[in-house]
């Protein structure tokens, strides 16, 4: 494992929390792109935006750019292709990005079955395929790393590299924490942003049967020290070294057990630190996707 330090100011964002992150994409992180790029409506794009059965859900996903392909996963509950704005911004100079809504998000429906990580991975797998023969380079965040984990263990052929933000080893019995989002909950926080994600989903009248999903999915289910062992591609895995959710010995151990792993920490930022540090996190993705 190699290991990777970015550095900035402490005091800068200290106590960023996760709603804030986003209230911050919505009004700061912008001006990381093009008065051309500000306009494009990154999760509703109807220039970008496609459909894939999977066979209980129909899913939604964008697609930008030309080159070589690369799969964007995000975040949960909070996350949406919108988070990856910047990233979209300037990865689509040079790849094909593909952005895919997960079950439950934005304009993506929620399916018949339960959440689990493996089916997060088969949903992603089947966009994969529909899309190309060859590996692609898949980068996730949150909930969309550790499908990214999952996607990597069990379909080596597809992933060809690994970019894992925010997400760690979680072993049964580690977690300090448990998930209980409500639509209740939720709008308490940050009403306008889950009244317009609202607006997207096909099934607005089944949000909060997703919550309690995604409750279960982060509550009950685990990636194991044997699924991490079994990725095969290089991965580099990344966290802010104040995040809460994931902690850094989480993301340290995590790294320690995949076989071909980079580890960057960047300091000073919390869960969400594309909107935290984005110049530190581009500088350590860039060379891991040459």
């Amino acid at each position: 494992m190699h290991l990777k330090y970015f550095f900035l100011n402490r005091s800068l964002l200290m106590g960023l929390c996760l709603v804030a992150s986003f209230a911050f994409n919505r009004a700061g992180a912008t001006g990381l792109l093009s008065t051309q790029d500000d306009k494009i409506p990154y999760g509703n794009n109807p220039r970008a935006g496609r459909y894939i059965d999977v066979g209980d859900a129909r899913l939604y996903y964008e697609v930008y750019g030309k080159g070589k392909p690369i799969l964007l996963l995000h975040g949960g509950v909070y996350g949406y292709i919108s988070e990856f704005e910047p990233l979209i911004a300037r990865l689509s100079q040079t790849h094909q990005v593909i952005c895919l809504a997960t079950r439950g998000h934005g304009k993506s429906q929620i399916g018949s079955q339960p959440y689990t990580w493996q089916q997060r991975a088969e949903d992603a797998y089947k966009l994969i395929r529909s899309l190309t023969q060859d590996s692609v380079l898949v980068l996730g965040f949150s909930d969309g790393a550790f499908a990214g984990y999952k996607l990597a263990a069990l379909y080596p052929q597809a992933v060809r590299k690994l970019i894992a933000i925010g997400a760690g080893d979680t072993p049964k019995g580690s977690r300090t924490n448990t998930f209980t989002y409500s639509p209740d909950m939720l709008m308490g926080q940050a009403r306008t942003l889950f009244e317009s994600r609202k607006a997207l989903m096909p099934e607005p009248e089944r949000w909060g049967e997703s919550l309690s999903m995604l409750n279960k999915l982060y509550n009950d289910d685990y990636i194991s020290a044997e699924t991490f062992e079994k990725i095969k591609c290089p991965v580099l895995v990344m966290s802010g070294d104040s995040d809460t959710y994931h902690t850094i010995d989480r993301v340290t151990t995590a790294a320690k057990l995949i076989p071909r792993s980079q580890l960057s920490i960047i300091p000073g930022c919390p869960h969400v630190v594309i909107f935290c540090n984005f110049p530190a996190v581009w500088e350590s993705i860039r060379p891991f996707i040459r």
